[in-house]
Order: C-alpha cells, then structure tokens, then sequence
C-alpha cells in the first residue's frame, strides 16, 4: 500500500528536510505551511486534512506536525500564541487524523523535562517542564497521544538546526564573522540534532509504523551549548578558543532552561528504526552537503 504524508509547518527547517527528503525517495508528499492552514482555526484545520486525505487516494495516510512556536524566551511574553500552536494545535490535527484515519507523528522538544537528571533521560521519565515553551509543548503531547492512542508517535527531539531558518549553527557563524571572543553557556547539555538526520528518523516511523507512543529523536552523545559552538568553530576553520564559557547566570535570559537535557534512544532503536549517528559526525556531514545554506544566515 502506497504511503502518502502530509506535512505541516512544510517550510521550516525540518519540515524542508522532510519534503526533500521525500521527493528524493519518491514518497508521495504533500506541505503546508503555515499561510496555507492555520492551526488555530480548527474547521479550517480540519478541511485542510479531509482535502488532503481525499485527494491522497491511499488507505495509508500519515501526518508529521512540524510547526512549533520555539522561541523560548518570547514564549514567556506570549504565551496565548505559544499555546495556540504548540498545544491547541496538534489537538486540532489529531482530531482530524482520527476522522480520516490517518497516523500522526507529533514532534516534540527535550524541554518537556525540567533538567535534574544526571544520565539520559528516558521516554517515560517524569516530565517538569520549567518555562512556558516547554508546557505548551507538553500539552500539545498530551491532547496527541489522548486523542489517537494507537495512531499517534509522539518524537521529542533537541537543538535541531539545518540549512533552513533560524538556529543556534547560524547564530554562532555569524557571531564568528562579527566578533572576536563569543561566550557560550557551558552548564545547559543537550543533543544537537540535524535536521535531515531527524527527517530520515521521521519517515522511518511512517514507512514502517513502529508501535504508537513516545520516542527520542536526537543525534548520538551529548554536549554543551560552548561545546557545540567550538565545533561549530572548528567546521568553519576559525579557532575553537574564541569561544569562552560562561555560566547560565552570566547569561540574561527570560526563560529558565534545563540544565541537563540528553535524551536516551533506548525506546527508539528497540523499535528496530535506523540508529542516530553521533551529534559531532552528523555536524560535520551538515557542513559537507549544506554548508551553503548554514553560512546563508537566517
């Protein structure tokens, strides 16, 4: 049975990954961004899924909700908008996903958890989440995972970056280009995680239709925001030392963020899908294919 996707937040980072990554394998695939459908109208949501679901033709259907409000600190200010999309969204989607019969892949974020922990994190470890971002995106796990029990795979993933919008590889190339010393928190440690590596993990899961529930989507390993901005250093030729360490409190910041976020894979690779490469290896292989797109800025 021919699979057929829908996915929604089609421009952004991941979601770009997605789209290309099908179109190269010969997936049929659909993207819509978020001027075509939004979210927060849920009629609206809902006759944007029934279309595509019509027009598919297959009996195999699945939608990935890459849309996320991921501005951690804005989220603070905001948090009607943040809720909106992060939450009230992906409620809206599983509710039209129940009524055409199709599996949702929901992506979610390593702040869910309030970073206590001392080792990887596992799939059903308490969550705490510290800041307005990382409630949202809860909810938005919880109304998913309530709403379609067995067609629903929740994928909490962590510092996501590619060639394609905003995030933290750019920022720090820029900030190489414009400054001579940057400082980088070095007490908040997490899994960097490639966009197109996330993307391969993400069709898996539609292709093969593991188990429905909760998994971790990251890179392998774990490192600090400085670690991750002196390798970002060493892939652009400049010297790692230019990065310096500072602490979380010398850094002014609105939201609280967990100091230890690594994600364990355990669930994820006894579910039979394809294993994460190390973060440092993934970077590197982002620089050799999309290098362009990663010193473009955003």
């Amino acid at each position: 049975m021919a699979l057929s996707l829908l996915v929604v937040g089609a421009r952004g980072q991941l979601g770009t990954a997605l789209i290309r990554l099908c179109e190269a394998r010969g997936v049929a695939v659909t993207g819509l961004t978020s001027s075509d459908v939004n979210l927060r109208n849920a009629d609206a949501a809902r006759r944007a899924v029934v279309a595509w679901a019509r027009a598919s033709q297959s009996r195999d259907m699945v939608v990935i909700n890459a849309w996320a409000y991921n501005a951690v600190d804005a989220a603070e200010d905001d948090p009607v908008t943040a809720r909106a999309i992060n939450a009230t969204g992906p409620a809206v989607l599983a509710a039209a996903c129940g009524e055409v019969g199709a599996r949702l892949v929901h992506v979610s974020t390593d702040y869910v958890f309030a970073g206590d922990a001392s080792r990887p994190y596992e799939v059903d470890a308490p969550t705490g989440p510290l800041g307005i971002y990382g409630r949202s995106k809860l909810e938005g796990e919880q109304a998913v995972r309530a709403a379609l029990p067995d067609r629903s795979y929740v994928v909490r993933t962590a510092a996501l970056y590619g060639g394609v919008g905003h995030n933290f590889v750019k920022t720090m190339i820029r900030l190489e280009s414009e400054r001579e010393i940057v400082t980088v928190v070095n007490d908040q440690q997490g899994s960097p995680t490639w966009s197109r590596d996330l993307a391969t993990g993400l069709l898996a899961i539609a292709e093969s239709g593991p188990p429905a529930g909760i998994y971790h989507g990251t890179n392998g390993g774990g490192t600090t925001w400085h670690g991750f901005a002196r390798a970002v250093f060493e892939e652009v030729g400049a010297d790692p030392d230019r990065v310096r360490p500072i602490t979380t409190e010398d850094f002014a910041q609105v939201a609280p963020r967990p100091k230890y976020s690594v994600l364990s894979t355990r669930w994820w690779d006894e579910a039979g899908l394809p294993p994460f490469r190390h973060w440092r290896e993934a970077l590197a292989e982002a620089f050799r294919t999309e290098g362009d797109g990663l010193r473009a800025g955003g």
